[in-house]
């Protein structure tokens, strides 16, 4: 299994993949933290796009559910509340990032990598929330990722 320890090794793998790829190790990122996240249609959302037999018409259902869920909480981001409120808005903006299609990702971040940095932060609001954590997990655990994905 090749070894992925760092961003710039991640990136540069992310960036060696297919569009369809991207979204498939994207959707493994967010996926990786939807647990911090209580709201059912988002979790079906996550089941759909995780799904094999998941049509095109499916996964654009999906990405518009994420999507509404993450504008719809974005105006819990910067405020000095509810931090799992926040850490569900970067759940359904990773969600969201992976699912978007290429159009959207035009000269921007690939749908991985919008995903991973989402991802991370989702990660984050639950550490700062209970007060335990590490800030390297989460990209440890998407190093780890990339690398099942690159054997």
């Amino acid at each position: 299994m090749p070894s992925i320890t760092n961003d710039s090794e991640l990136r540069s793998f992310i960036d060696s993949l297919s569009f369809e790829r991207q979204r498939a190790l994207g959707v493994r990122f967010a996926g990786a933290v939807a647990g911090l996240s209580q709201d059912s249609r988002l979790a079906r959302a996550f089941q759909t796009a995780a799904s094999k037999n998941a049509t095109a018409e499916d996964l654009e259902e999906a990405m518009r559910v994420a999507k509404t869920i993450a504008i719809n909480t974005y105006t819990a981001c910067g405020k000095d509340t509810d931090w799992m409120a926040q850490a569900e808005h970067f759940v359904a903006a990773a969600l969201w990032a992976a699912l978007a299609p290429a159009e959207q990702h035009a000269g921007m971040s690939t749908p991985a990598w919008k995903a991973a940095m989402q991802a991370r932060m989702a990660r984050n609001c639950a550490m700062i929330e209970s007060g335990e954590g590490s800030l390297d997990n989460e990209a440890a655990r998407q190093y780890l990722a990339a690398a099942e994905v690159a054997s």
